[in-house]
This record gives structure tokens, C-alpha cells and sequence, in this order.
């Protein structure tokens, strides 16, 4: 009785740490384009997808915007890391240090800049979070 749960289980887990690593590339690929978005097309793209931010302040908050990206970029690094680290314990710590990052910046973007900013990035890092942790 005890190996046919054993197989019984052992898909779910396979399946949850899937999703997991899935929603993990997801969003390492929203940080990646925020990077490009920031470094790369502040001052092009940027102004269309952040309607709020009047468009003459685009060119002078060019270096902050800059920077702001790199930050973004040493996220979805982060999480592309723990995506290839082959020891399963090193896996998951990389992985909950990197998306607990990911929600806390998420947090503090939605109370300073925009709401949408809660959704965009730190729900779906909430949801890779509980799925590292559901067994």
C-alpha cells in the first residue's frame, strides 16, 4: 500500500516543482524585459507603457531609469540561477532568497509608484513561492 502512494505522490511533485520552475522563468522573463525597458528603451518604448510619468521626464531620469533596470537584471539572473543549479536543497534556497526579493521590491513598488506593480510582480513570485513549498 505504501509504494502505490509513493507513486501516487511522486507525480504531484514532480508536477508542483514543474509549475514551480515554470512561473520561476516567467518571471525572470518580466524582469528581463523590465530590464531592456529601463536600460535599453527608457526613453522610446518606456513612455508608452508608463502613461502616468509625464514624457519630459523621460530624458532626465534616463541614468536613474538605467540603473533601476540593472537591479531587474540581477533579479531574473537570480532566478535563472536557481533554475540550473543541479543540488535540490541549493535549488530551493536560490530560489525562495531570489522570488522573497522579487515581492518585496513588488511590495514596495506598489505602496511608492503603482499598483500594478503588486500584480505584475510580486503575485506571480508568490504563487513560484508556494508552489516550491507544497509537497
Amino acid at each position: 500500500m505504501k509504494k502505490i502512494l509513493l507513486y501516487l505522490q511522486l507525480p504531484n511533485q514532480i508536477n508542483m516543482q514543474l509549475a514551480a520552475e515554470i512561473i520561476i522563468g516567467i518571471v525572470a522573463a518580466i524582469h528581463i524585459y523590465i530590464l531592456w525597458l529601463e536600460m535599453f528603451a527608457w526613453t522610446t518604448r518606456a513612455p508608452k507603457v508608463f502613461k502616468t510619468i509625464p514624457k519630459d521626464l523621460f530624458v532626465p531620469t534616463k541614468t536613474l531609469a538605467a540603473n533601476q533596470g540593472l537591479y531587474n537584471g540581477f533579479l531574473a539572473a537570480g532566478l535563472i540561477w536557481s533554475l540550473c543549479i543541479t543540488d535540490h536543497h541549493w535549488r530551493f534556497y536560490v530560489a525562495v532568497f531570489f522570488l522573497t526579493c522579487v515581492i518585496i521590491a513588488g511590495i514596495y513598488g506598489a505602496a511608492t509608484a503603482s499598483k500594478k506593480i503588486l500584480y505584475v510582480q510580486s503575485i506571480p513570485a508568490l504563487v513560484a513561492l508556494i508552489l516550491l513549498h507544497v509537497r
